[in-house]
């Protein structure tokens, strides 16, 4: 048995190499002979045939040497490619060098010199031309094939991405993409072609351009669009009538990655424009590698994803701990299948139970700490002022106390933008845990605070309740006209959440670039030309007023505030107001008093002390008066209203 697999892979590579053989000998032998008929113009005489004779042995070791070395005789024809050019160029330069050495020692006198030249072009097109026909064949049959499934497609993007598109597409012809032409704004590129497919018009011409020419589909290949560029070609595309797909971001582009199979429909991420992050994956490698990572609140968007992007640093462990058992079941599920190699050990337990994360800390010995655990939507937050105090507040407190007693070297708390300047009981709670954070400095734990806005997709953001919307025939409710938020990706948000965790000292609020707000209008509208249907048309959007609790605009830094630049673009460290521990500790006693008493009204105005900045809401106000609307008076409008806390 052990003798019969070395023979069975000699048939196999003889099967391979002798078809090469026997073709390329022959070219071997023509071009010589070519080249000897065209210098001597068809009249070879006694000497010509002398030196051919010479001549065409040689060529034929030499070159089949020098190609063996190249290795030239295990390519697959079929896949012929530029790299493969060159590479025959190269084999063909070498064998005409070695064997005009040796023709110049050995062979007989008066060798002409522009048979070395002739012989080298001649051998050259003759090779790389059979390949090239290979080439041509194999793809006009894959394509005869599935030419009857092929949807005619225009190319939005007439630039590097859309021309190694175009060539992906051509070289899969399985992908059932014709392409008819490419789009560009850039009108200097009008009538121009890109391998051979002509640049038939700009954006505005797109309608006209599919009409003339049957087009079925858009394929947008500018993976450095902005958010409002790439939302102009949406809405080219919706006046069209065709449906718009796309590739992926320029962080696959730079690393390399195949975009065809990537073709995608376009997402309202692509909408907000947001660019490719560049980490410090060394400094977070010395950070996470073989070291212990608890998560609270990690069964939510955030805290799930920084469990998967933590992965990719080989933990020693991730203790993912939530009060919310099904969720958390449910990522103990995706961890094991989509990350079979990682400790995940999930732990059921609420931040509110000290006893609990003591024992929990107690077990796994954390090095780093990503405290996402929080109560965060705004509206409902307003009318459950206890429970928010009691978890966002007193329950940070339980895990800032329960880390310092376990030793955590690293601290990090995932905080809001609406912690600026609040107007909500959300955003003050968020406000007071900050200033715990940086009250706490002991030489012996870093805590830092991490504050950004709104991410996508997150559970109670505003597009999934979009989508639902749209998918039950609207209305889309959108609190006001000129409601804007920022708003990022979530593994963005986490990726920066993890750099700035390597930064600072300790008691820093890091601040990530959000870039510019955008209209929650807009971003339905958008949405619904994502779904194929017509804003106001076929899905009505309906105003339904500002809800409790919330701005027209929110800020990311007060103007008392300092700003620091990081050694990352993206992250800011702001300083504000800060607290001495020991005043800390006698607030909290406080507000942990009025927390077992339960009187609403003085905790509200020991934490409108300490945030002196924060702003009730009419709702808050109305409440601590006594004169709360009854649940029968709340209308069904305000019950509907999207949450895009």
């Amino acid at each position: 048995m052990q003798n019969t697999r070395p023979a069975r892979t000699s048939d196999a590579a003889l099967r391979v190499v002798a078809p090469f053989w026997a073709i390329q000998i022959p070219i071997f032998i023509l071009s010589g002979v070519l080249a000897f008929v065209a210098r001597f113009e068809f009249a070879l005489d006694r000497e010509a045939l002398v030196q051919m004779a010479w001549a065409i042995p040689v060529w034929i070791v030499v070159k089949s040497a020098v190609y063996r070395a190249h290795q030239l005789d295990r390519d697959w024809w079929r896949f012929a490619s530029v790299p493969d050019m060159v590479r025959i160029g190269l084999a063909n330069l070498t064998g005409s060098i070695l064997s005009a050495i040796i023709l110049l020692v050995f062979a007989p006198p008066g060798f002409p010199r522009s048979i070395y030249l002739m012989d080298f072009l001649l051998a050259f097109n003759a090779t790389a031309g059979v390949r090239l026909l290979a080439r041509i064949m194999h793809d006009s049959t894959v394509r005869g094939k599935v030419e009857a499934a092929r949807r005619r497609v225009l190319v939005y993007g007439a630039g590097t991405a859309g021309a190694m598109l175009l060539r992906e597409l051509r070289a899969n012809p399985r992908l059932a993409y014709d392409v008819r032409g490419f789009i560009d704004d850039d009108r200097l590129k009008l009538g121009m072609r890109v391998q051979l497919v002509p640049v038939l018009g700009v954006g505005a011409d797109l309608a006209a351009v599919a009409r003339r020419h049957g087009i079925e589909e858009v394929l947008v290949a500018i993976p450095s669009a902005s958010g409002p560029a790439m939302a102009a070609i949406l809405e080219q595309c919706h006046r069209a009538g065709l449906p718009c797909k796309t590739i992926p971001g320029m962080a696959e582009l730079i690393e390399g990655r195949r975009l065809a199979p990537q073709i995608r429909d376009v997402a309202v991420e692509d909408l907000l424009g947001r660019v490719a992050i560049s980490l410090d994956e060394s400094a977070l490698r010395e950070k996470l590698e073989q070291k212990v990572v608890l998560v609270t609140g990690a069964a939510g968007s955030i805290g799930s994803e920084i469990c998967r992007q933590v992965t990719r640093f080989h933990p020693a462990a991730i203790v993912g701990f939530d009060v919310a058992e099904t969720p958390l079941f449910n990522l103990e599920q995706e961890m094991q299948a989509s990350f079979p190699d990682v400790n995940f050990r999930p732990e059921i337990g609420c931040i509110r139970d000290r006893a609990r994360l003591r024992d929990v800390m107690g077990q796994y010995q954390p090095s780093i700490l990503y405290h996402a655990a929080a109560y965060k939507h705004v509206p409902m937050m307003e009318s459950n002022i206890l429970a928010a105090v009691d978890n966002n507040i007193h329950g940070t407190a339980n895990v800032v106390a329960a880390a310092m007693e376990q030793g955590v070297a690293d601290f990090v708390m995932i905080s809001s933008d609406k912690a600026v300047r609040p107007t909500s009981i959300m955003g003050l709670t968020k406000r007071v845990a900050e200033l715990l954070i940086g009250s706490i400095q002991d030489g012996g734990t870093k805590f830092v605070s991490v504050r950004f806005g709104n991410v996508l997709g997150s559970n109670g953001s505003v597009i999934p309740i979009f989508k639902k919307q749209i998918a039950a025939g609207g209305p889309v409710t959108v609190t006001h006209p000129e409601m804007r938020r920022y708003f990022m990706t979530i593994p963005e948000a986490v990726q920066l959440v993890m750099q700035a965790s390597t930064m600072g000292k300790g008691g820093e609020i890091f601040v990530l670039d959000m870039g510019q707000p955008v209209k929650i209008v807009d971003l339905a509208r958008n949405l619904i030309v994502l779904s194929g249907l017509r804003p106001d048309d076929d899905i009505r959007i309906e105003f339904t007023g500002v809800r409790p609790g919330e701005k027209l605009y929110e800020e990311l830094n007060t103007l008392e505030e300092n700003t620091a630049p990081t050694f990352h673009n993206k992250i800011k460290i702001f300083t504000g107001p800060t607290l001495s521990c020991q005043e800390m500790e006698t607030r909290l006693e406080t507000v942990r008093g009025l927390l077992e008493v339960r009187d609403e009204r003085t905790l509200l105005l020991e934490l409108k002390d300490l945030v002196p900045d924060y702003n009730p809401s009419k709702h808050v106000l109305e409440r601590l008066l006594g004169r709360r609307k009854s649940p029968a008076s709340v209308s069904p409008a305000g019950q509907t209203a999207v949450q895009v806390a």
